[in-house]
């Protein structure tokens, strides 16, 4: 049996083939993924066409480096950049590009959200987090307040590993881990604040997929997908975001472990096996992909800062290892 593992991050698309009974990977690929370009400041957005062309591109390169071993595939697991929001219309089908987690353009609607339940730490005891610009939540506000077309025309609100999942399977899910990074999940109850959802939308709820258990898989893949890349019935986990994801893959799955994860952004994070709330919502309490939970510290320039301190001084890579 081997596995295959996807991780669509900010700026490229990664996958791996693994035998999981030897502990070996088999293949291995990246494909980039590109920005929507003129955008106003503090605006990050991407097509997510171009997702799904970067995942077919990596898929395809790690199949071809085990040619003859396709059908030994039968698992299949996503994981992805979190918070992002992706509505599809009636034909299943972007109603606009995706605003990305490092958007900050829709800092005014998260005020706006946690203004509206008293404060941000009023926020934080209803749902577990404060409201800020990266979480899901002020990004359909936003949707709603300044594109109230794309608003109306949007039928489903996916987070960018269940637009995979749904890619890969043609079925409608959302598991606890990613979905608490909405900023619209109450964290302990692991349940929908329907009292932030209706502050946005009457109707918004209706518009998520069914939330459930981040154990229980997505589906199986299409059977176009597997005709097209010779893998059979293979199951589609659950997946979730590259946080919950990471904290698995790096063996951080009981209490006592942490996981440092340097990229893009930083997050630093811990398994709990209860809800851990901070009252000044400086840590993130999120669901893991477990069942349990993720408390995560994060910051959002770790090497986008190394690359800003290369282009202002016209540093390459070695010449920067110099200096520093």
């Amino acid at each position: 049996m081997l596995c295959l593992g996807i991780d669509s991050g900010t700026t490229s698309c990664k996958a791996l083939v693994l035998d999981p009974e030897k502990g070996r990977v088999l293949a291995q690929a990246r494909a980039p993924h590109s920005f929507v370009a003129d955008l106003p400041a503090g605006a990050i957005e991407q097509d997510p066409a171009v997702w799904l062309a970067a995942a077919e591109k990596a898929i395809t390169d790690c199949l071809a480096q085990i040619a003859g071993q396709e059908k030994e595939i039968a698992a299949i697991g996503v994981s992805a950049q979190q918070h992002g929001l992706v509505a599809l219309g009636e034909e299943n089908e972007p109603v606009r590009p995706a605003k990305l987690w490092c958007d900050i353009s829709t800092a005014a609607q998260a005020e706006e959200l946690n203004r509206a339940f008293g404060s941000s730490e009023q926020m934080v005891r209803r749902t577990g987090n404060a409201q800020v610009p990266g979480y899901t939540a002020s990004k359909i506000l936003w949707l709603k307040q300044e594109e109230p077309e794309n608003f109306e025309h949007a039928r489903t609100f996916f987070l960018p590993h269940d637009y995979l999942n749904f890619w890969l399977t043609g079925e409608r899910r959302m598991e606890f881990g990613d979905a608490s990074g909405t900023g619209l999940l109450d964290v302990p109850a692991r349940t929908w604040y329907e009292p932030l959802a209706e502050l946005i939308d009457a109707d918004l709820l209706a518009k998520f997929p069914p939330l459930r258990s981040s154990k229980q898989p997505a589906g199986l893949l299409r059977t176009s997908l597997g005709e097209k890349w010779k893998i059979g019935d293979a199951v589609v986990s659950a997946g979730s975001g590259d946080n919950m994801m990471g904290a698995i893959g790096t063996g951080n799955v009981s209490p006592g472990r942490w996981t440092l994860s340097l990229g893009t952004s930083g997050t630093l994070y811990a398994f709990a096996e209860t809800p851990v709330i901070d009252p000044r919502g400086e840590i993130s309490a999120f669901c893991d992909a477990t069942d349990h939970w993720l408390p995560l510290a994060c910051t959002m320039n770790v090497a986008s800062a190394v690359e800003q301190m290369q282009a202002l001084f016209g540093f390459d890579l070695k010449t920067l290892e110099q200096e520093v």
